[in-house]
């Protein structure tokens, strides 16, 4: 199942502190349009919206703040000390953003997009995307860039990467890799490559969907 015209969809994914971030930004400079998930997951929490409303029903209406927004330092604490409840809490988030991603990834008129999906592992919903390229670096590598970058202690960031899929379950899913242990001067020749070959695959991909 695919979006409904011809556009070639990468997604982008990779643990914490990976650099997924760095790799879109020099997409993004190439002139890629890039649709992000983690800013989708607040747009479809916005007051009012079906999945906000959701969320009041099976959590209760002390999740919202005075305005009517998710209470976000409050879920996340409470999700973050109960495994099960951030479990409940995703059968109704990964769907919405799923949707959402698709609705946006189907309005754009490029030959392609970079589809940033940090949980790709774990939510297991986009089975309608051409390419999946994992940001990869080692568990070490991530925990000292996670206590360097949140100012947190090695066991909370320990913490923080085993609440995530694992690497062996993403590198599972990957065509594509970067390796990201060094600086970004050594990532960017690694993204102009892989932006020539998906200019490559995106144009076979048009032709096969114009035959």
């Amino acid at each position: 199942m695919s979006p409904s015209h011809s556009i070639f969809v990468v997604v982008l994914t990779g643990g914490i502190a990976s650099g997924k971030t760095a790799v879109s930004d020099l997409f993004s400079e190439l002139g890629v349009p890039v649709i992000d998930t983690d800013v989708i997951a607040r747009q479809v929490v916005q007051a009012g919206s079906p999945a906000l409303n959701q969320v009041a029903v099976e959590f209760g209406p002390d999740f919202l703040d005075s305005d009517g927004n998710l209470d976000r330092r409050k879920m996340r604490e409470a999700i973050f000390s109960d495994p099960e409840m951030k479990i409940r809490l995703e059968k109704i988030l990964h769907p919405a953003i799923a949707a959402e991603a698709r609705r946006q990834v189907s309005n754009r008129p490029e030959p392609w997009c970079l589809l940033v999906v940090p949980l790709l592992a774990e939510s297991g919903r986009y089975n309608w995307i051409n390419r999946v390229l994992v940001v990869d670096v080692s568990e070490s590598v991530q925990i000292e860039r996670v206590m360097v970058r949140d100012h947190i202690s090695r066991e909370q960031a320990e913490a923080i990467l085993s609440a995530q899929a694992g690497r062996k379950e993403r590198l599972a899913l990957a065509d594509d890799v970067i390796e990201n242990s060094g600086s970004l001067e050594d990532l960017k020749p690694r993204v102009d490559f892989l932006y020539e070959k998906y200019n490559t695959l995106a144009e076979k991909h048009a032709d096969r969907s114009v035959d």
